[in-house]
Parts: C-alpha cells; structure tokens; sequence
C-alpha cells in the first residue's frame, strides 16, 4: 500500500514557485534603499548566522575531501556572487524583473546543451529548437518593453554574467557535485559568497541603508524566504523525486515574476511581451525534455 503523501509535499512545488519568483520583484524593492553588494552582503551574513546554528544544533557530516570541499566553493562563487550579485547589479541598473527572470530561464537550456560534451550524449533538435524560441521570446520581450523602458546595456551584461554564472554552477554541480547535506553545502555556498562579496563592496559602494519597515521586510523574505525556505523546499522536493514537476513549474517564474514586478513596481509589461514570454516557455520546455520523451 502506497503511503500517502504529506500535505506539505503536496504543496511544495507551488509554494516553491510563489517565492522564488516573488524573490524578483522583492530584490528590486530592497535595491531602493540600498547597492546590490550590500544588500547581498546583509543577506549572505544573515543566512550564514542562521546555518551556523542549526549546523550546532544538527552537526551534519562535513565534506570527504579537499576535492569535494573546492566543489562546493566553486559551486557557492558562481551561484551567490556571479548569479545573484550580477542580477542584483542587473535590478540596480534598471532591468525589469520580468526580463531577468526570463533571461535566468536559459539555464536549463544552456546546461542541457553543454552537457552532452562531456556525456557524449547526442544533442537532437528538439534542443536546438529550444534555444532559437526560448531567444526569439527573450528578444520580443526585450524589443517590446524597450518602448516602455529601454535597457542599460550594462543591465543588459550584468544579466547576461548573471545567467553565465548560475549556468556554469550548474553545470559544475551536475558535473563534480556530490550529495552533501544541505546544511552543510548551504552553509559552504553562503560564506563563500560573502567572502567573495565582501570586497566587491568594499571597493565600489558607500554601504549606506536607508533602513526602513519597506526594506527590512524585503531583506527578511530574501534570507527566510527565498535563501531559506525556498532552497530547503527544492532539497526536500529532490529527496522525494518530484523533480520533474519543480522544471515543470519552473517554466511559469518569468510570467509570475513579471506580474508581481507590475503589482509591487508598477513595472509595465507591454501586451505584446505576452506572446514573448509564452514563445520563450515553449523552448524552454521543448529544450529540457528528454529526448525520446512524448509527455
């Protein structure tokens, strides 16, 4: 007889999608009261505390070797300074959530194109189709808002570092990684990150914070809930192997994280964007299917 599964499993690829592309808007409304390194380096600090603790209180198994231990730094340096402190730079610089959140959506694409030369694994069209609608959708939405407000083209690089960073961590993780606990690998990743942080801070900001109720809630929900309970929401979802339906549900944050950048913003999305976005699903979609794979 087949256990039955716990409401909260249940429920946790929608709560997952809620706050990861919520995290969007939410960094942007941070940003209004402070520089993106020290915004990252009050939310890398803050995590970093909290994973201290419960590191005390579970006290997991650490890393075998120095290999494993450079693995999980390498992975914590591309994946909080380069993906997250380049889309913050990206957000300071006036690029739309919506237009990050769909640029950050390439990652699959471009980690399952990059795969096969080291698998050998033959790359089929589907893959390639992919990629042209999943650049064809990124180019609508961008030509189309452009209109409304046209992009930096240091936002513009910023966002492209920021996908070449979390597409290389990937990467590195789905080629060297190992399965370490995740309080371990959360707490590794953060330090690395703010030691990494830290300098870029030192060197390019004022480190004033305008610190008000707007901005103290918006670095909560970025330690709690997008660092925290999102991550930990997504481990627990790759334990139980529903990990189909978290990129299945990950097709839907560019869209969300577009409406929720209007409503907390007031960052218009042209009606033409639209169809961008939904082009730019369907090829990430078609992209990160399996070959052979009909449903």
């Amino acid at each position: 007889m087949q256990l039955r599964r716990p409401l909260w499993l249940v429920l946790a690829p929608l709560i997952f999608l809620l706050l990861w592309s919520a995290g969007y808007a939410v960094a942007k409304v941070a940003l209004i009261y402070s520089e993106p390194m020290t915004l990252l380096a009050l939310r890398f600090g803050a995590v970093v505390v909290i994973m201290a603790v419960l590191f005390v209180i579970v006290r997991p198994p650490l890393p075998d070797s120095a290999a494993d231990w450079g693995h999980l730094a390498v992975v914590g340096f591309l994946i909080q300074c380069i993906y997250f402190g380049m889309s913050y730079v990206a957000f300071h610089a006036g690029i739309a959530a919506g237009t990050v959140a769909l640029l950050m959506s390439f990652q699959p694409i471009l980690v399952a194109l990059l795969a096969p030369s080291w698998s050998g694994e033959k790359i089929g069209w589907r893959r390639w189709l992919g990629l042209f609608l999943g650049l064809l959708g990124t180019a609508i939405v961008i030509v189309t808002r452009s209109n409304v407000e046209p992009p930096t083209l240091w936002g513009l690089f910023s966002a492209l570092l920021a996908l070449a960073g979390i597409t290389t961590g990937s990467f590195w993780e789905k080629r060297f990684g190992v399965d370490h606990h995740p309080i371990t690998a959360n707490l590794v990743g953060f330090g690395v990150g703010l030691i990494g942080i830290v300098p870029a801070m030192l060197w390019l900001e004022d480190m004033q914070v305008t610190w008000t109720w707007e901005f103290s809630a918006a670095l909560a929900y970025l330690v709690i809930g997008n660092s925290v309970i999102a991550v930990g929401l997504l481990l627990a979802m790759i334990r139980a192997g529903d990990v189909s339906r978290v990129s299945a549900l990950l097709f839907l944050v560019p869209p969300l994280a577009a409406l929720l950048a209007w409503f907390m913003l007031g960052e218009v999305m042209p009606i033409w964007a639209w169809p961008g976005m939904v082009i730019a699903a369907v090829g990430v979609y078609l992209a990160t299917r399996k070959e052979g794979q009909t449903g």
